[in-house]
C-alpha cells in the first residue's frame, strides 16, 4: 500500500508538524490571551444554545 520510504515521510512531517504547531502557539499564548479573553464564554453560550435547539426538536416531534 504505503512505500517504506512513503512511512517514513509521513511519519517525520507528522513530527515536524506538531513541533512547529507547539511552538507556534507558545510564541503567541500571551497574545491570544489577550485579544481573546471571553472567547470560552462565546463556545460555552453556543453549544448551550445548539443544544436548546435539539432539545426543542425532540420535545415538539410528532
Amino acid at each position: 500500500m504505503f512505500s517504506t520510504g512513503q512511512l517514513i515521510f509521513a511519519a517525520l512531517f507528522v513530527v515536524a508538524f506538531t513541533i512547529f504547531i507547539i511552538l507556534s502557539y507558545k510564541k503567541d499564548k500571551k497574545l491570544h490571551e489577550k485579544n481573546y479573553r471571553g472567547v470560552k464564554w462565546v463556545g460555552i453560550v453556543f453549544i448551550i444554545f445548539i443544544l436548546i435547539l435539539f432539545m426543542i426538536k425532540y420535545l415538539f416531534k410528532n
